[in-house]
C-alpha cells in the first residue's frame, strides 16, 4: 500500500525511529553506521538525517564518546595497535581528529605490551612448530593487527627468545 503526502512522511519517520532504536539497542553506534542502516532501508536521506540528528541531541548518538569506549574495550578484550584501532574506527565513520583524540589514551608502552600479550598469545597457538614457521605466524598476525615491523619484530625475537 503507497502512502502519500504527510501521512507518508509520518510512516518513515516513524520507521526510521524504530530502526535507530532497535540498532542502538544491539549496542552503540555512530552516526555513519545509523544512517547507513537507515538509507539501506530505504529511508529518505532528509529523515534519516532529522532522526539520527535527534538521537545525537539526546546523547544517544555520540561518536566521540564512542570512539573512547572503543578504544578502552578493544586495548582491553582484543589487544591492537594505534594504526589498527585507527583503521577500525574509520571503518565505523569516525572523524579523523576524534581518532586522534580517542587514541590519545594508547601510549608507546601500552602498545608494546599489547603486541608481547598477542605474541605470547600465538606462540601458546603454536607450540611444536619449527621456528621459522612460528616466527611467521606469530609476526603475520602482529602485522594483521596493525603493529609496526619493529614492534613486530622485537615481541617475536622476545617470546620465541624465552623458549
Amino acid at each position: 500500500m503507497k502512502l502519500t503526502g504527510e501521512e507518508d512522511e509520518d510512516t518513515l519517520r516513524s520507521e526510521a525511529k524504530e530502526i535507530v532504536l532497535r540498532q542502538l539497542s544491539m549496542m552503540d553506534r555512530t552516526r555513519h553506521e545509523l544512517m547507513r542502516a537507515l538509507t539501506k532501508r530505504n529511508v529518505p536521506e532528509n529523515i534519516a538525517e532529522q532522526t539520527v540528528d535527534r538521537y545525537e541531541e539526546h546523547g544517544l548518538v555520540n561518536d566521540e564518546a564512542f570512539a573512547n569506549r572503543f578504544v578502552a574495550t578493544r586495548m582491553a578484550s582484543k589487544p591492537s595497535s594505534r594504526r589498527g584501532l585507527a583503521a577500525a574506527l574509520a571503518r565505523k565513520g569516525i572523524e579523523r581528529e576524534l581518532i586522534e583524540t580517542a587514541l590519545e589514551q594508547v601510549g608507546d608502552e601500552e602498545e608494546d605490551l599489547a603486541a608481547l600479550e598477542l605474541a605470547q598469545n600465538k606462540a601458546r597457538m603454536t607450540q611444536g612448530l619449527d621456528r621459522q614457521v612460528r616466527y611467521r605466524r606469530i609476526y603475520g598476525a602482529l602485522a594483521r593487527r596493525g603493529f609496526s615491523p619493529p614492534q613486530c619484530r622485537r615481541a617475536v625475537e622476545q617470546v620465541l627468545g624465552e623458549d
